[in-house]
């Protein structure tokens, strides 16, 4: 379980294969607190720690989650949003997030607003019910309150609002249209939509 505050921007050293698709990423935690088989959120993917040391964790990257999150997300140079998992006591800055990617979303267009920048995410008809103004979303592990929804024909598009602390500690200050996006939906519209689903069954 993670809370979508990013604490730290890793980059991926090396990549390999070893069955799976195993990335080398570097990271300033110290990697002596972080135990193996412990979880860590990267780009809004739950991963689990298979080998460290200092200034780097291992992780292996299933086909399946290759093929279900941003394409070239797991290439030698990408830099990722890094976040600890939540443990008992932590502060609830953000959302609850689950690290399970639910859709690929697009950049459609980036302008500045105020010292802020306004970007505007495209996504398909599949994840349209769950995405609600003022609703908390996660795009790349980050947890974002959502400003306005639009259906469109190929599906939707929803505004968010990038504060200057948020591009300066994520990996969004490199963020550029025509970008692919991990997108995690908020786990209570989850919950809501499978409710009234049953209610209309009963």
């Amino acid at each position: 379980m993670f809370t979508g505050i990013v604490t730290d921007i890793g980059t991926i050293e090396a990549t390999g294969t070893q069955g799976d698709l195993r990335v080398r990423v570097s990271t300033s935690y110290d990697t002596a607190t972080i135990d193996l088989g412990a979880s860590v959120a990267c780009s809004g993917v739950c991963l689990t720690v298979v080998d460290k040391g200092p200034g780097w964790l291992a992780f292996d990257v299933s086909g399946e989650t290759v093929s279900r999150t941003a394409t070239g997300m797991w290439t030698a140079g990408r830099r990722l949003n890094l976040e600890r998992a939540l443990r008992l006591g932590d502060e609830l800055g953000g959302h609850i997030v689950t690290g399970h990617v639910d859709g690929i979303g697009t950049v459609a267009s980036i302008s500045e607003v105020g010292g802020s920048h306004h970007v505007v995410i495209a996504a398909g008809h599949a994840l349209a019910p769950f995405v609600a103004p003022k609703g908390s979303v996660t795009i790349d592990g980050v947890s974002l309150t959502v400003n306005a929804v639009r259906d469109t024909a190929a599906g939707f598009e929803f505004d968010l609002n990038i504060i200057p602390h948020t591009a300066a500690v994520t990996t969004f200050d490199t963020l550029a249209e025509g970008q692919a996006v991990n997108i995690e939906i908020d786990v209570l519209a989850r919950y809501l939509q499978r409710m009234e689903a049953l209610r209309g069954k009963s």
